[in-house]
């Protein structure tokens, strides 16, 4: 366990501090079938494990405000040697109380005839419903049974709510030590792109490409790829989430390559990086990366404490918009074509999200009408992009697209932490300048 368990003390705190007096139920994630009888590789919930540091399956975890002598019971898998034997190690409820912090521990089986006890007296019930389907039915029978004995005891719990909002934003707001794991990932996931790089050359194929980033995420310790890794080569490169990665590298042509580790504790990298095959550039995809990267920098430097993602997204938008224009590929008024959506067929998507336990992290981006203001510790990825294809009709008043654009995908991605000064790129170790992209 790298993240030291006072800090999972201290989350719990500020989340049941937080609650009030509402309870809250938050399970962990089940075993999920990949075929037959084999499971996916086990991946823990991050409200789960933000919480509690536990990474065993099916597990579930009470913060009670309103039993202040033990606010957190954790039911989780017993000791049993013959499933060990079979599917590993397991802490049991001893362990659960010993390591990982738990005021009491109990065996899952016991939950159905526990839950009841443990919510009664709660103001409220914090439970995700629509997610888990076979605990679901336990919250709501104990609720329920509440609201049953509520006019002769008068206690109940008032309401159902979402725990999401209190425990997201918690999550939004790294702590020192996650953005010391969050390095860590940028870290590794830096050092793939650069092995890659240096390996790529025509006739390769996208997939051992893919094996050699892939090969050193884990042999430098991390769990693995944080998401399915997009290596794509050419026209690949105008799909946004290509993950077949089954072709060919062709000289003359552009490799974009989007991927990044997730460490044992689930922190995660996310990179991308867009070069020549064969390691110049045509006069068009010169012209092109020149334009993101412009646009990425531009955007990167609006990360600041008081500012906000829409703003570093408006800032990416001009700067491509503005050079889009200069090229011929729009045609009007910067103004007009941000206005209309003018450029959107060359440029889809957002210029970023916020990174954490998730690649695609929690954490609102608006409160209403008005966007979240970037604080220090929000860690978010500045990923503008150009897509020149036929997949999007060219909208009514722009200029057809020349061919000589046509297939050149463009993608520049970093992760970015919001300081007191300003912020920090995690994954500044990834090469883009035009220079360093050529050989």
């Amino acid at each position: 366990m790298v993240i030291d368990p006072a800090e999972f003390q201290q989350r719990r705190s500020r989340f049941i501090e937080q609650l009030g007096g509402v309870a809250a139920v938050i399970p962990a994630s089940p075993l999920v079938t990949h075929h037959a009888d084999v499971e996916h590789a086990f991946r823990q919930n991050s409200d789960f494990w933000y919480l509690t540091g536990f990474d065993e399956p099916g597990a579930v975890a009470l913060f009670l405000p309103h039993r202040p002598e033990n606010p957190f019971v954790l039911f989780v898998q017993p000791k049993e040697p013959t499933a060990e034997v079979w599917n590993g190690f397991r802490w049991g409820c001893e362990g659960a109380v010993e390591r990982f912090g738990a005021d009491l521990a109990h065996p899952l089986a016991e939950l159905p005839e526990r839950l009841g006890a443990y919510l009664q007296g709660a103001e409220g019930i914090a439970f995700r419903v629509g997610r888990h389907l076979e605990l679901e039915p336990l919250v709501l029978k104990a609720w329920g049974q509440q609201l049953d004995r509520a006019p002769r005891s008068g206690q109940a719990a008032l309401g159902l709510v979402a725990p999401c909002p209190i425990l997201h934003d918690l999550r939004l707001r790294k702590t020192p030590a996650e953005l010391v794991r969050l390095r860590e990932a940028a870290r590794i996931s830096a050092e793939a792109h650069e092995l890659a790089r240096r390996v790529t050359r025509p006739g390769l194929g996208e997939r051992q490409v893919q094996a050699v980033i892939e090969q050193h995420f884990l042999e430098q310790g991390a769990r693995g790829p944080a998401y399915g890794s997009i290596v794509a080569g050419g026209d690949n490169a105008c799909v946004l989430h290509y993950t077949s990665n089954s072709g060919t590298l062709m000289g003359g042509e552009l490799l974009l390559i989007d991927a990044g580790c997730s460490l044992d504790d689930y922190y995660n990298g996310d990179i991308t990086r867009t070069y020549p095959i064969n390691g110049r550039f045509s006069p068009e995809q010169r012209d092109l990366y020149e334009l993101v990267l412009a646009a990425q920098l531009a955007a990167i430097e609006r990360v600041a404490p008081g500012a906000d993602a829409e703003q570093v997204h408006d800032t990416a938008v001009r700067v491509l918009v503005e050079g889009l224009l200069e090229l011929g590929l729009l045609s009007g008024s910067v103004e007009q074509v941000i206005e209309q959506g003018a450029y959107r067929h060359l440029y889809m998507h957002r210029t970023g999200h916020w990174l954490g336990l998730d690649v695609h992290d929690v954490g609102a981006y608006r409160l209403g009408e008005h966007p979240v203001p970037l604080e220090v510790g929000m860690v978010l990825t500045v990923e503008p992009g150009l897509y020149i294809s036929d997949r999007l009709p060219v909208p009514e008043g722009q200029p057809a697209i020349d061919p000589r654009w046509k297939g050149i995908g463009i993608r520049i991605e970093d992760d970015v932490a919001v300081t007191a000064q300003g912020h920090e790129v995690l994954t500044a170790a990834a090469l883009k300048a035009v220079a360093a992209m050529e050989r």
